[in-house]
């Protein structure tokens, strides 16, 4: 962003999209170059110029004031990434925005992308929090999937993790993929409970148009579970994770206590955060801004001065939105701020909106909260969020 944007804001978070991956798995529509099994940061010019690019953006970046609290690199394949090129990424944000002390860093990490020297690195850049894409504890669905790394990878990349101490470990499963049946998702919960991560997500694929799986499946047709054995994914994995320990506190994200990823609140709670990178979309001073998903034009944008041309969200979507994203959380939004901000004539349309789903118990309110069941509630958002959007929007 240029000087001539004029951003401003509270935004104390910011996320760093680094769109590089071994291959592209068959289920992903997200802003992503496939470098291959052999290349990575330290012997790809592709990534280093990436990396030089994404310092550019954050320098013409305008800063108000507040160091980072929160950092997130997502993929694409952060791990990628050599130990200087984060480093270079972590000195970048330091000088513009300051970071501090006790900031969350978290990185999407892949097994099999990164050996001890290089995790031993990130944790010595202030890298606290690891996200692990595991998605499947059997080979066969790893195959489906497209994946890049085996079983025993997973093993491995949890025992580098432990190794160097990072406090913050999670890990992501998929429900839904082709052929997966319940005792395998069952098994993957299970194996999952017995890593211990901190943080769990669980993920029901989807089928995404321009995708491998967008051409090769239909929703709803074999070999995709049926609707039936997908709900039942979702109440086996509330199951097995509650019982373990782990807090159900979004649709896909369960936790032990104390251990919540804190960048993601920030979406959930739709706060303002910066962004950077191919793709990346960000949210300062009331403009939801996505930057352009192809190499060439993104390079463009930055060398233009990243100039973010939109208009500030209208009151009716941020409504829309505080309540699609607030929702997603076990504690929902606070009725008082949403009276405050959008005023009292307004909560009692949202409530009378809902009153078909009070009466199903899908949505309830709970010590001044709005919030939605679980698991019924939950299983049913996107019920409850289509007649918020046709009734308010």
């Amino acid at each position: 962003m240029s000087q001539k944007v004029g951003i401003s804001g509270i935004a104390s978070s910011a996320y760093v999209h680094i769109p590089f991956c071994r291959r592209r798995c068959f289920y992903c529509d997200f802003p992503v170059s496939v470098v291959g099994d052999r290349l990575r940061g330290e012997t790809s010019g592709t990534i280093s110029q990436y990396v030089e690019v994404l310092c550019q953006e954050i320098a013409i970046t305008r800063a108000f004031g507040q160091s980072l609290k929160t950092i997130f690199f997502g993929g694409g394949t952060p791990s990628l990434l050599s130990i200087e090129q984060l480093q270079r990424i972590l000195r970048a944000l330091e000088e513009r925005f300051g970071v501090a002390p006790t900031a969350e860093i978290s990185m999407e990490i892949d097994p099999g992308t990164f050996d001890l020297a290089h995790i031993a690195g990130y944790r010595n850049l202030g890298v606290n929090r690891v996200s692990l894409g595991v998605q499947a504890f059997q080979e066969e669905l790893l195959q489906v999937a497209g994946r890049s790394h085996s079983v025993d990878n997973v093993f491995a990349a949890v025992e580098l993790i432990h190794q160097v101490e990072i406090p913050e470990f999670s890990l992501d499963l998929i429900s839904g993929l082709p052929h997966q049946s319940l005792d395998q998702w069952q098994n993957s919960l299970e194996k999952a409970v017995a890593l211990a991560p901190t943080h769990i997500s669980i993920y029901d694929l989807t089928i995404e148009p321009g995708t491998a799986f967008g051409r090769y499946y239909k929703p709803g047709d074999n070999p995709l579970p049926t609707d039936e054995t997908t709900v039942q994914m979702y109440q086996m994995a509330q199951q097995v994770l509650t019982s373990a320990g782990y807090e159900h506190y979004e649709i896909s994200n369960y936790a032990q206590p104390g251990h919540q990823c804190q960048h993601n609140r920030v979406y959930w709670e739709n706060r303002p955060y910066y962004s950077f990178g191919m793709g990346a979309a960000s949210y300062v001073d009331g403009k939801r801004f996505t930057r352009p998903r192809k190499t060439k034009e993104y390079y463009q944008w930055v060398q233009a001065g990243g100039v973010i041309d939109c208009e500030v969200t209208p009151p009716e979507e941020v409504l829309l939105e505080t309540l699609m994203l607030g929702l997603r959380l076990a504690e929902g939004v606070s009725l008082a701020a949403l009276t405050q901000k959008f005023g009292e004539e307004k909560v009692e349309e949202i409530c009378k909106c809902l009153q078909p789903y009070f009466d199903h118990s899908w949505v309830e309110v709970v010590e001044g909260r709005l919030r939605l069941s679980d698991p019924q509630g939950f299983l049913f958002s996107n019920v409850v969020l289509a007649e918020l959007f046709k009734e308010l929007g």
